[in-house]
């Protein structure tokens, strides 16, 4: 059996990662293709710390975890994701979608770590086949965000996000291909923000030999 596609939709809080994920969920289903649909954080038990520890829970109100401490739970979870997770969907030949993956933690975790560093803890996470970055401004993105949450998580401010958007472009263009990545306008509505997407998708398998 062929191995899979791992696919990636990366950008800051706000820009979209989760919905248009699910869209491309969806799509593929549809089109008879075998797809998981994932994210990062996991669902595993460092991946559930690291999601209560954003939320700013109550046990972790008093808890200041620090910048290096945190990116080594992201790493872990992430080898944990991989290979709990990942790596069995790609070898039944699933193409995975996850929502989030290496490149949030280059472009969040190295806003205060040495990015050489956080690239060491990351190097047994292998490179996605394609990455989808959803490019937004972070004054949209900080006003969606302000409609769906009573209490913005931990790097939800502008001046961080701000950051860590260009943290994104120029790691997409140091790190990836134009065959690895597509960068994409998220501040349009989400409908026409899915249909690109899915276009873009759809080629990429097609190139890999996938009938759609």
């Amino acid at each position: 059996m062929e191995p899979g596609k791992f696919i990636v939709l990366e950008g800051i809080d706000g820009a979209g990662t989760t919905t248009q994920a699910k869209l491309l969920y969806q799509s593929l289903l549809k089109k008879g293709i075998s797809v998981q649909l994932t994210a990062e954080p996991s669902t595993g038990p460092i991946g559930s710390l690291i999601r209560k520890y954003l939320k700013g829970e109550e046990k972790f109100a008093e808890r200041h975890l620090g910048a290096h401490i945190l990116a080594l739970l992201f790493a872990g979870d992430r080898i944990d994701h991989l290979s709990r997770e990942i790596f069995p969907a790609l070898e039944q030949g699933k193409v995975v979608i996850s929502d989030r993956y290496l490149l949030s933690s280059l472009a969040y975790q190295s806003l205060e770590c040495e990015l050489d560093w956080v690239s060491v803890i990351n190097r047994e996470a292998p490179p996605p086949d394609l990455t989808v970055l959803l490019d937004c401004p972070a004054e949209i993105a900080l006003k969606r965000i302000e409609q769906r949450y009573l209490w913005p998580e931990l790097f939800e401010n502008l001046e961080v996000q701000k950051k860590v958007r260009e943290k994104y472009l120029k790691l997409a263009r140091q790190l990836y291909s134009d065959l690895r990545i597509v960068v994409i306008d998220a501040s349009r509505p989400i409908e026409e923000v899915s249909r690109e997407i899915i276009r873009e998708v759809s080629n990429f398998l097609e190139r890999a030999g996938l009938k759609l």
